[in-house]
């Protein structure tokens, strides 16, 4: 029997099912499991009447044939329609994709449609980069492996394009091809796109005109290489890039390295603030990117530490209905960026040679590209496509992580908020009675003589050692040790008065867990299953290099996260693994950071970060940077493919040879001040250098940690505070 419509003059029968035609959708296009089906209840349920007339009733009160046909065709029309603005506000999101899909002027390639269709993380790529920004053959192989990123990272690549007069939304090779290849294709914008669809001519999208594709197929992640801005000398000729005005009208995440050099980056930060643009730094520092290098002198207003960070923010945004886009900034990879003094030196050449001939609008930054590129031999092009693909990988794993966030939350399972109180660290080691010795006089007279000096009882251990200046840090640790009952066990116990944790948190809950080489084998291996089994973050102090290879006797090391060995140390720890070694080692800095990375990099297959003390030379962080910088992070979400290995050296602190009185905890304070500052989610360069300042104090101290070590004498202020020597970073992979 045919379903009923409103306006039909047809009844249907009490037991066949009433279906408005208008408002009923297939279960593949409202997620539903079967089609939406309203059975009709009896004429007694809808009209409060008894099923048959009764002869008692009054002529007045009985209801004819006609007018109870009537009555219950209304009632029909009520519910259907009620039902239909339910379903339709259920499916609306659906059936603008399905619109938008049969539209005149737009195309979305199979893979794409049935990744939006099944809610699968989808990335949107611009064109304009392979039509006008790369020469051919260059901007094809380029544009293959963005998109071959884009999917080895879980992720659907969309590139948009138009083609004879039609958006595409996902291109196939040959179409690809079509657009690297072509000389004759328009770059396109907003305004653009309703003259080049009705000419039907082809072209590469811009930022603004991905965004507004990306945004009527319900793709809300956007990866590029640099957004527009506003031009430099835009405040007298107004040239500010449409990407601006898109961001502030358009409801997609951007994710760029920043907003391209040759611009006015601070004029176009303080555009993006009056557009409503949330504007977020990616990774560990708030340093806003200048594309094609990793400091710009500006600071973004937020920044987000990871892939799960930024999907929040994206989420909220798209949560809120706000109609601005949001744009999270990620620095170049460290290694592969260029010098931003030799930038700024070849962007003034090129903005001469541009104003001597006349060039402006949307030719002008083609232009200074293409000069950049020949002005700095190469180099800038080198950058530009290392950040291209960077940014990709981040890209990709953020879509990842919003698609997993929106399926989280569409099906009720949220996830709950982290406790506000302050995580206390758990640390297991080694708590020792030290006495030191030193004559007064230089030279120590023989023969029996008595030579005057002072003897200083002090309290180490490596353990203790990271215990203690954990706790001058604000950091109240749970410190596990083995204490003697002999005559120094009361003194110890009340000079360590102020590292008892209040909490007693249980040891699988600790945010972090530090252990060192004097622990006994069966108590590491403990810990590296309790390490497995509940995700902890554990880090592993060496001790000394006989001690050293303790956890890598067996597979327990690859439940560790962080260890802190120096080089001797190291190689112990490859010589128990039966790795390669080096012949001797060397004393030459450059020689030394070689062969730490070289030591390092086999570890790197299970460990998150290798810190590599060098004593007067500082510190060598070797580990997985994803973003450009390493993370330190503790529980921070692994994205193996998205990350790439390299090395970070941080120049020591000078003493002279007067200032350093003891050399007992100065690497036991080195890698607490990092690991506070890890507690504390500072960016890796602050965590380090935290770590130099109180490896500093304690060398001026008779105490193996000084207790000049406090939140005030180490912290983020003090760092930012102080000049440091320039790192150096090295590629590992």
């Amino acid at each position: 029997m045919a379903p009923c419509t409103p306006g039909s003059e047809q009844l249907q029968s009490s037991a066949a099912p009433v279906v408005n035609n208008k408002w009923a959708f297939s279960a593949r296009s409202t997620g539903l499991r079967t089609p939406m089906l309203l059975p009709a209840p009896p004429p007694r349920l809808l009209l409060g009447l008894p099923r048959h007339r009764s002869s008692t009733h009054p002529a007045s009160l009985r209801e004819t044939d006609t007018q109870r046909t009537i009555r219950i065709h209304k009632m029909i029309r009520k519910i259907t329609y009620s039902l239909g603005r339910h379903v339709s506000a259920v499916a609306c999101g659906t059936t603008q994709v399905r619109r938008f899909l049969h539209g005149a002027y737009f195309k979305i390639q199979p893979p794409v449609q049935e990744a939006l269709m099944e809610g699968r993380p989808v990335v949107a790529l611009e064109s304009t980069i392979i039509t006008h920004g790369m020469t051919y053959p260059q901007n094809l192989s380029m544009a293959r492996e963005v998109e071959e990123i884009v999917t080895t990272n879980g992720a659907v690549p969309a590139t948009v394009g138009i083609l004879k007069g039609r958006i595409h939304v996902g291109l196939t090779d040959e179409e690809l091809e079509f657009l690297a290849s072509s000389k004759n294709v328009v770059k396109v914008s907003r305004r653009d796109l309703p003259y080049i669809l009705s000419q039907g001519l082809s072209g590469g999208t811009t930022v603004s005109g991905t965004m507004i594709a990306a945004h009527k197929a319900g793709i809300p992640v956007f990866v590029t290489g640099g957004i527009g801005g506003v031009h430099r000398g835009g405040e007298n000729t107004l040239d500010v890039s449409a990407d601006l005005t898109e961001l502030g009208r358009t409801p997609v995440a951007v994710i760029s390295a920043g907003v391209k050099s040759i611009l006015d980056i601070g004029r176009t930060l303080e555009y993006l603030e009056t557009q409503g643009v949330c504007v977020a730094a990616f990774g560990e520092s708030r340093e806003f990117p200048a594309f094609f290098s990793r400091q710009s002198g500006f600071q973004a207003p937020y920044h987000v530490r990871d892939e799960e960070e930024a999907a929040e923010l994206i989420a909220s945004a798209l949560g809120l209905g706000l109609s601005s886009g949001v744009l999270i900034a990620v620095p170049c990879p460290q290694e592969r960026a260029a010098s931003g003094q030799v930038i700024e030196e070849a962007i003034q050449q090129a903005l001469s040679k541009a104003r001597s001939k006349g060039i402006t609008g949307k030719e002008l930054t083609p232009f200074m590209l293409q000069k950049l590129n020949e002005l700095t031999d190469g180099k800038s092009l080198d950058s530009n496509l290392a950040l291209i693909q960077n940014n990709a990988r981040v890209g990709s794993c953020i879509a990842v992580a919003l698609s997993k966030l929106q399926k989280a939350r569409r099906k009720g399972k949220l996830p709950q908020r982290k406790d506000t109180t302050p995580p206390q660290p758990v640390v297991i080691g080694g708590i020792n009675v030290d006495f030191i010795a030193k004559a007064q006089n230089p030279v120590i007279l023989g023969g029996g003589q008595t030579n005057a000096g002072r003897v200083r009882r002090t309290f180490g251990g490596v353990g203790r050692n990271l215990a203690d200046c954990l706790s001058r840090l604000g950091w109240t640790p749970l410190f596990l040790s083995a204490v003697g009952k002999d005559e120094h066990s009361e003194s110890i116990l009340h000079y360590c008065h102020h590292m008892v944790s209040q909490f007693k948190e249980n040891l699988c809950q600790a945010p972090l867990v530090c252990i060192d080489g004097n622990v006994p084998l069966s108590t590491i291996q403990y810990v590296c299953q309790l390490a497995r089994e509940h995700q902890l973050a554990v880090c592993y102090e060496p001790t000394d290099e006989n001690k050293a290879s303790k956890p890598f006797l067996s597979d327990s090391w690859k439940a560790l996260t962080y260890i802190s060995p120096n080089l001797q140390e190291l190689r112990a720890i490859n010589r128990t693994l039966g790795n390669p070694l080096p012949a001797e080692l060397p004393s030459r800095l450059e020689d030394v950071v070689q062969t730490a990375m070289a030591l390092a990099r086999p570890l790197l297959a299970h460990l998150r970060c290798v810190v590599v003390t060098l004593g007067t030379h500082g510190v060598l962080l070797c580990g997985k940077s994803l973003g450009g910088s390493i993370s330190l992070r503790p529980g921070a979400h692994e994205q193996t493919a998205a990350a790439s290995l390299c090395a970070t050296h941080y120049p020591a602190i000078h003493n002279s040879r007067e200032q350093i009185v003891n050399v007992s905890g100065a690497g036991d304070s080195l890698m607490a001040g990092i690991l506070a500052g890890m507690l504390a989610k500072h960016d890796t360069d602050t965590c380090v250098r935290m770590g130099l300042l109180a490896a500093s104090l304690s060398l001026r101290s008779y105490e193996p940690i000084s207790p000049e070590i406090s939140t005030s004498s180490v912290s983020q202020e003090q760092v930012k505070s102080r000049r440091w020597p320039e790192v150096k970073v090295w590629k590992m992979d």
